[in-house]
Parts: structure tokens; sequence; C-alpha cells
């Protein structure tokens, strides 16, 4: 009798043990992590790093343009300073409005990206140059091409390292095509759709030359807006943009010799450019949005691990990454 008392005691304690468990993993599932890390509402502009000393009242912004130029982030768990599309258009529209802010400065490292996303930043520099008549510069790191170079062509000044890769000026889409393979290993794809060209660069057949004309279509559109905005922001003529803009990549360099980029150096030239162009000589340098050391990476770790990107990997990633068209101002190497 005590033996039978013994045992349904501890399944009872099993079953709390399992219980008090349970509900602390339902309890992390469902915390905003996200925002208790503050990681997309961030206010822009919050978290300042005085980069040089000078006036309080009399700064210039720097604001990081770092990494591919797309909603979301990496889901690496290590990629804690990947780019946040909706942060940085935060942050440019903060610099944009305080009023101690007298310059703005984009330190410009990325291969490009998405054509709505390059638009929306082209777009908000171009607003807060109208707005708040502000200066706006721009530094180039490593690579700034295709919507790199795109955010770029508004600017006031721009400023790259003699070996920084820019230009690749074009508009790219691309799929995979399984067509073949499947064939080979006896898959078949079963597709209901509405419309001739629903399934329009389905990785599941061959494009078929409608679908090659219409694609191409909406790729030369995107190709004649990335050539107006060059044209209007270099006071280049459309013909010159054309020649330039095939495609190729440029060193900064030659880059500068052909009038895409007008100066050449580092951020801390630039810096020193702009104070001494925009008569802010006594200006504060200020840093926007970074986190150093044990709370950047637990912010990114936190933030990555809680993501849904975190949970694709392997084929099933690169499916999701091309599920149907996507024209993208990038330079892909």
């Amino acid at each position: 009798m005590r033996a039978k008392r013994w045992i349904a005691l501890s399944i009872a304690i099993g079953l709390f043990i399992v219980s008090i468990g349970f509900r602390f993993a339902t309890s992390v599932a469902s915390t905003d992590w996200e925002s208790m890390f503050d990681l997309s509402e961030e206010v822009a502009g919050t978290n300042e790093k005085v980069v040089e000393e000078g006036s309080p009242t009399n700064k210039i912004a720097v604001l990081q343009v770092n990494g591919v130029i797309q909603e979301g982030a990496s889901s690496s768990l290590l990629a804690t300073t990947s780019y946040h599309h909706r942060r940085f258009l935060e942050q440019l529209e903060k610099a944009g409005e305080d009023r101690r802010v007298n310059g703005i400065i984009l330190n410009v490292n990325t291969p490009g990206g998405g054509v709505v996303e390059s638009a929306e930043i082209h777009d908000k520099i171009v607003e807060i140059k109208e707005a708040y008549d502000k200066p706006v510069y721009i530094s180039m790191g490593n690579t700034a091409a295709s919507g790199g170079y795109y955010i770029s062509a508004p600017a006031d000044k721009i400023v790259a390292h003699k070996a920084t890769l820019t230009g690749s000026i074009g508009v790219i889409m691309e799929s995979y095509n399984f067509a073949e393979l499947a064939d080979k290993i006896g898959v078949d794809f079963n597709t209901i759709k509405s419309g001739e060209y629903k399934d329009i660069m389905s990785s599941y057949r061959d494009m078929t030359e409608d679908e090659r004309a219409i694609l191409q279509g909406m790729v030369d559109d995107m190709y004649d807006d990335f050539v107006q905005v060059i044209v209007d922001g270099r006071d280049l003529s459309e013909k010159r943009v054309r020649e330039l803009g095939d495609g190729r990549v440029y060193t900064g360099e030659q880059a500068q010799a052909v009038g895409l980029v007008d100066a050449l150096g580092s951020l801390d030239d630039t810096i020193t450019m702009m104070k001494e162009e925009q008569d802010l000589a006594n200006a504060q340098v200020v840093e926007y949005g970074q986190r150093d050391g044990l709370e950047q990476f637990l912010a990114g770790a936190v933030q990555n691990l809680t993501s849904p990107e975190a949970k694709l990997t392997g084929i099933k990633e690169m499916l999701r990454q091309n599920n149907g068209p996507r024209a993208m101002y990038l330079y892909s190497k």
C-alpha cells in the first residue's frame, strides 16, 4: 500500500515538474524578445556615440548602411551588425528633424539590395535635403555598388576610397530552374492557376518567350529609373549615364575619373571635408544606432534566435528567397 502511495506521489511530482517546464517554455516562446532588447522599435538617434568632440548643439550625424539593403535581418547567429531597413529610415528621419544636426554623412558599405528599399532611402535623402536644407555626404567603404550607388546619387558629395568597388549600375532578376533535374528524378509539379502568367518565373519549368519579354520590360523600366536618379543627382547626361551603366563595377579611382565620385578619401576625410565646406568646424560628430560589446552580441543573438528566418536552412532557405521574381539593384560577385 505504501509503495503505491510513493508511486502516486512520484507521478504527481513528475507531472508538476512537466507542467512548470511547459509553462516556462510557453512563456519564453511568447515573450517579445525583440521589444525587450529594443531591436526594431528603437527610437532612432537616441543611442548616439560621440566620434569627435565639439558643440553638442552643432552636430554631424554619421549613419551606417552596412549589408544588403533589404527588409528583415540576417539569420546568422553572429550577424549582429546586419542592415535593418526600418530602423535606418527612422534614423535618417531623426537626423533630418533634429535641429542640432547640421550635416549628415552616410557610411555606405553595401552591394545594394531591393529595388523598393533602395528607392525608399533615395527618396528620404531627397526629402531631407528639400525639407531641412541639410547637406548629405556619402563615404563609400569596401563596396557601394548597384543599390549602394543608387542611394548615393542624390548626395551633395560622394567620397570613395580609391579601392572601393562601386558602380554596377543596373537591375538583375534571377531564379532557379529545376525542371531538368525534376524530370531526371521523376518529380511532377501540379500547378493550378487563374491566368496564363500567374506562375511566371516558376522554378519548375522553362520560361516562355512571352514571359521573358514581360520580365525584360519590367527590368528595363527599373533601369530607366536608376538612370534618371543618376542624371538628376550627378548632373550627367542620360546618354553618358547609359554608357557608364552597363553593369560593370568601377574602383573608386575609376569612378572619380568618369564623374560618378567627387573625391577620394576615408570616412575621416569625409568628415573633414564636410566641416571645411559646410562651415561646421566646431561640430560634434556622432554616430547613430551602434551597440558595443556584450550588449551588441546579446541583442543580435536574441533577435536571430527568435526570428522566423532562424528556422529556415538549406534548400528551404533558398526556395524562400526565390519564391517568385524579385528585381534587385544588387552587385553579385
